[in-house]
């Protein structure tokens, strides 16, 4: 396993959908972005941090986008498609691996918040082009593939009173 050395130029991609469902459904609970942007980060160069989110029609999320830019996260916004009826989607993943494979080049090391599989070829590709990949995600709710794949593993599960929120606020 590769040591995370402080000069590290890394970048975070957050999936807000997939961690936000694994700590309500797992943990009833909220996810702490302050915290993880900090474990993700862990003492290298911040290059870019990008959350991936989804926006309701009801515009009733605008608070929790404004709270991730003022972490110096940048959102990435989606509008929510619902479909006759009633299906909802809203899908990010082609859009995180697209903005991974456009950050490649600029980092050493990339960090997907995302328990997701469907990730796995991304992260293929990343440790192809010489790129230290983390995945950090709730370990009960991960896909054991993409554990497997990455360089690193970080089960925000193992700490979850540090990494989840009980509270209304996000």
């Amino acid at each position: 396993m590769a040591i995370k050395h402080i000069g590290q130029r890394v970048g975070v991609l957050i999936d807000v959908q997939n961690l936000y469902h694994s700590a309500r459904n797992l943990y009833s609970a909220r996810v702490n972005f302050r915290e993880i942007l900090k474990l993700a980060v862990s003492s290298r160069n911040l290059i870019r941090a990008f959350a991936y989110v989804v926006r309701t029609k009801t515009g009733e999320e605008k608070p929790f986008f404004d709270a991730l830019t003022k972490l110096g996260i940048e959102t990435k916004i989606r509008d929510l498609q619902e479909f006759y009826g009633g299906m909802k989607k809203a899908d990010w993943d082609v859009g995180i691996s697209i903005d991974a494979v456009r950050m490649a080049p600029s980092v050493d090391a990339v960090v997907l918040a995302s328990g997701d599989g469907d990730f796995l070829q991304l992260v293929d590709y990343l440790k192809n082009q010489g790129k230290r990949v983390e995945v950090m995600a709730f370990g009960r709710s991960t896909s054991l593939r993409l554990k497997e794949a990455a360089d690193e593993f970080i089960d925000l599960g193992q700490g979850p009173a540090k990494y989840l929120l009980k509270g209304r606020r996000t």
